[in-house]
């Protein structure tokens, strides 16, 4: 076909049309993606959150299109994986943010950690693991099954320094005695899945994995870089009262900071942390035992306050903070659900001295506005770049804090 000068016009401007209109269409969607990444909106929120002078607060992500974050762990290459429970995904996040669904049709999943170069996630009734690949990670498989479900059914996983497995198993209930003795537990396993609890079995009996008991729900774990102990928050007992049939009280029991120990434990659902005695338990006079439980269970190694729901713990050894920090940790309250003045919806620096926790600060606060909370911070954790990454499973975003 013969085009005449007045063809190849036609064409030329039909031509310039089109790409003016693709050029005008990707400006708008760049545009449109930078006034959603600077929205006032965005700005509010996140400018009603005091930090300490000489820190900022940032939206590192907004993963709110594929779920709710919950957990978080780092890889090496600098990687950043998140579970989502309300969508039973798991999400892989690059450097600048950006994330891909790595796994998904997984029952609430929560905890993750790396096991060598594979993936941990934890799910109500068991941990699956995702082997990688060149290319990605493998469909998940079973890894530790028949772990009990339903009450605190949420359960972490967490690799140790020294390579064990932990897994938290919360209670059926606010406060019972538990008929499977799994429940309100810390578990240990092998590197390859089996039991390896704090009692040795031998014989025809099977080998238990648990660790530690008396733990209403203890989703955060972590080691101390130079003891090497371990610490776990947990979750005190709703609706209790200090005295015989009294009313509730909002401001107890006190949510625990506590040191565990094999086969030690640590007072749920007869006692909790006294706050006048901090070495001793309190026995809760509404709910007693038979046996001596408070005298023998283990005294918290710090308290919180009420309802606060402590979740994510992680030390800051490795972080770019302040040489002040360095020895502390940071602990995520993820906010009280029933409390006339809700708590929480902070996070809260816990100060070492000597190797052990003796007080706690805020560290950032705002997501709570009088008796409406915006956020609910989850988890924290130091990433490769030496600065501190929260999740928020109320928002959908994750945040970085750094030194300005």
């Amino acid at each position: 076909m013969r085009i005449t000068k007045d063809d190849s016009t036609s064409h030329m401007i039909k031509l310039s049309t089109l790409v003016a209109m693709v050029c005008t269409s990707v400006i708008f969607a760049v545009s449109l993606h930078y006034v959603r990444a600077q929205s006032p909106e965005v700005d509010a929120s996140l400018s009603s959150l005091q930090v300490p002078d000489g820190f900022k607060l940032e939206r590192f992500a907004d993963v709110s299109q594929h779920g709710m974050p919950r957990m978080m762990i780092f890889d090496k290459q600098g990687n950043l994986y998140v579970t989502l429970v309300n969508t039973g995904r798991v999400l892989q996040l690059d450097t600048a943010g950006n994330s891909i669904v790595i796994a998904q049709g997984l029952n609430a999943p929560n905890g993750i950690d790396l096991l060598q170069e594979d993936l941990l996630v934890a799910e109500q009734t068991g941990i699956v693991r995702l082997h990688r690949h060149n290319d990605g990670w493998s469909a998940p498989v079973p890894f530790i099954r028949n772990l009990p479900a339903g009450g605190h059914g949420l359960k972490s996983v967490k690799v140790s320094p020294t390579g064990d497995i932990f897994v938290n198993v919360g209670s059926s209930c606010n406060v019972c005695v538990e008929d499977n003795p799994m429940r309100a537990t810390l578990l240990r396993f092998t590197q390859d899945g089996r039991p390896a609890g704090a009692l040795l079995t031998v014989g025809r009996h099977t080998q238990s994995a648990i660790w530690a008991h008396g733990l209403r729900n203890s989703q955060g774990l972590a080691w101390h870089p130079q003891t090497g102990e371990m610490f776990a928050t947990n979750e005190g007992a709703d609706n209790r009262s200090a005295v015989k049939n009294g009313q509730i009280n909002d401001d107890t029991p006190p949510e625990h900071l506590n040191r565990i120990e094999a086969g030690k434990h640590y007072g749920w659902p007869y006692c909790w942390g006294n706050l006048a005695q901090p070495d001793k338990l309190f026995q809760d006079p509404n709910f007693t035992s038979d046996s001596n439980t408070c005298a023998v269970s283990q005294a918290p190694a710090l308290m919180f306050p009420a309802h606060s729901t402590p979740i994510g713990i992680s030390f800051l050894h490795n972080s770019k903070f302040p040489a002040d920090y360095q020895p502390d940790a940071i602990v995520a309250l993820h906010g009280s659900w029933n409390r006339k003045q809700p708590s929480g919806y902070a996070l809260l620096r816990v100060q070492f001295r000597n190797q052990q926790p003796v007080a706690a600060f805020p560290f950032v606060t705002g997501w709570l506005q009088g008796t409406q909370a915006w956020g609910r911070p989850v988890d924290v954790i130091v990433g490769p770049d030496g600065w501190l990454y929260v999740s928020d499973d109320k928002t959908g975003w994750i945040y970085r804090i750094r030194r300005r």
